[in-house]
């Protein structure tokens, strides 16, 4: 039978309280084996300690339980064009590239890690290494204090790959400009590594230098920018990523 926040039955009481209860455990601690999804209800995992349970609703906990910290996590989204990599915001209509991380957008792309995703995997996420919101690609939100500290402290060492859509005449020695540091809006950019994957496609590979310089680093070359994807942070790539959807970083992946 269905939980509900807000039951009807008088009797109901929050599925902490109920565990804590029958178990003999502290409140924290039962708290921390539905966190953990450790707890079912009713034969289902139930992951919501302020849910509310009836008298007649079975309450167990799983075989394995135990109290070991949920360690932080590190996400990948494939992020679609137009979206912010801000929090939503009341009366915003710009949609968040935040309200794609849910379980159901979990990608079956290879066996994430943990398996089964918690909902304190979703808080106090940060995105890292900014995006246009007008580009697509390669977005890490992380909860991971050296992830975090990786692509802040050390993004300038970070490379990330980028492929631009482009339309018009690139100037003489376009590539080579690039390479020594072209200059733009009055600053000299650090080189910049590009390469034409066709006719209307650039690979740029930047090292400090951020996404958003692309657009007038194009202009600058006598190029119009059509559309931009992130293509790879580091050693971690899209790859078969699906649009809209994220997946766990694995633990032997490094940046």
């Amino acid at each position: 039978m269905p939980l509900h926040d807000q039951d009807p039955d008088p009797h109901s009481i929050r599925l902490s309280k109920r565990l804590a209860t029958e178990t003999g455990c502290s409140r924290a601690e039962a708290e921390h084996y539905i966190d953990a999804g450790f707890v079912t209800v009713d034969g289902q995992v139930q992951d919501t300690p302020g849910a509310r349970v009836r008298p007649d609703q079975a309450v167990a906990l799983q075989p394995g339980a135990n109290l070991k910290p949920i360690q932080p996590v590190t996400l990948l989204l494939h992020k679609p064009a137009g979206y912010s990599l801000r929090l939503p915001q009341p009366g915003r209509d710009t949609p968040s590239a935040a309200s794609l991380l849910t379980p159901g957008n979990l990608a079956d792309v290879d066996t994430p890690q943990p398996v089964h995703p918690l909902p304190r995997h979703f808080r106090h996420q940060q995105f890292l290494l900014p995006l246009p919101r007008a580009a697509s690609g390669l977005v890490v939100y992380s909860q991971d204090p050296r992830i975090i500290r990786r692509l802040t402290e050390d993004a300038d060492l970070v490379e990330q790959e980028c492929l631009a859509e482009v339309r018009g005449q690139m100037v003489e020695d376009g590539i080579a400009l690039l390479a020594k540091g072209l200059y733009v809006e009055d600053d000299r950019l650090p080189p910049i590594k590009a390469s034409w994957q066709n006719e209307t496609h650039l690979r740029f590979a930047l090292k400090r230098v951020a996404p958003e310089w692309i657009a007038p680093a194009c202009t600058a070359l006598g190029l119009e920018l059509v559309a931009l994807k992130r293509l790879r942070i580091g050693r971690i790539s899209l790859g078969k990523l699906p649009e809209g959807q994220w997946r766990y970083l694995q633990g032997f992946e490094r940046f």
